[in-house]
């Protein structure tokens, strides 16, 4: 059984919209293996940041049905860790206080959290430690560089262990030297505790990197059009992103969704 199961789903935001026929979603079919991490890229306004709230359980689907871990999904997950693009981070609470938050709310830590809460903040620190913060556990978010609040939402996000981590644009805002060096620390996260990756981005080269798999979305309603199976070798090392092998897969996927907005801009005329 696939860990994540997406069978005919389609999304309005309210009952009007469907009564319309106006879906920001439709039609998707989507089925992914425990411990695959697959990327959606596509154009602006395609329905990426959707489907993230059907696989949370935020939004519930107008039709069909998702799936994930063998439970259908009736609202939100606690399985789920989420980071985007903003780390939001506390401005009042240390690094460390940041990443232990969810530990306070999603049970079974949080009715633990009083009894445990030394071997808690352990984890937190060494957590921050694997992804190069040692040294900045007390700092406060304002004392870190954008790279650095943004490792520290990751492992905030992943702090309760969750089966699967949703990540919306996470590396948008950082400069390319940041962002490089932030895959590799997420590749190296996501092959030592093999949970389930889902990345929504704009940045074809990133998802070739890191991805499994990557799907092409379709402009609004949005509808998977192209899945594309990365078979590059892994562990991948940035090397890799300078081959022909790397540059013709960014470049097939780039073709795809270049000639999406060709085909939107005709319609518009």
């Amino acid at each position: 059984m696939a860990f994540v199961d997406f069978h005919e789903v389609w999304l309005a935001y309210n009952d009007e919209l469907m009564a319309q026929g106006q879906y920001a979603v439709e039609d998707i079919n989507l089925q992914v293996e425990e411990g695959e991490f697959i990327a959606i890229v596509g154009p602006s306004g395609c329905g990426k940041s959707t489907f993230m709230k059907l696989a949370t359980g935020l939004k519930r689907p107008s039709k069909g049905t998702v799936i994930i871990g063998g439970q259908e999904v009736t609202g939100p997950l606690k399985i789920t860790g989420m980071a985007f693009q903003a780390p939001s981070l506390l401005p009042w609470r240390t690094t460390v206080q940041n990443v232990m938050l969810p530990l306070e709310i999603v049970e079974p830590y949080r009715s633990q959290f009083k009894q445990k809460k030394a071997e808690f903040e352990a984890r937190a620190r060494k957590l921050l430690q694997s992804v190069g913060l040692g040294g900045y556990e007390d700092k406060f978010p304002w004392q870190l560089s954008g790279g650095m609040q943004q490792r520290a939402s990751i492992c905030r996000a992943l702090i309760h262990e969750p089966k699967m981590l949703l990540l919306d644009e996470p590396f948008g805002a950082l400069d390319a030297f940041t962002r490089e060096e932030l895959w590799c620390i997420l590749r190296d996260l996501q092959a030592a505790q093999k949970f389930n990756v889902i990345l929504v981005t704009h940045d074809l080269r990133e998802s070739v990197f890191l991805a499994d798999t990557v799907y092409v979305m379709s402009k609004s309603p949005g509808r998977f059009v192209v899945k594309r199976d990365i078979d590059l070798p892994r562990p991948r090392n940035l090397e890799l992103t300078y081959t022909p092998e790397f540059t013709a897969i960014v470049h097939e996927l780039r073709g795809h969704i270049g000639a999406m907005r060709k085909q939107g801009a005709e319609v518009a005329q």
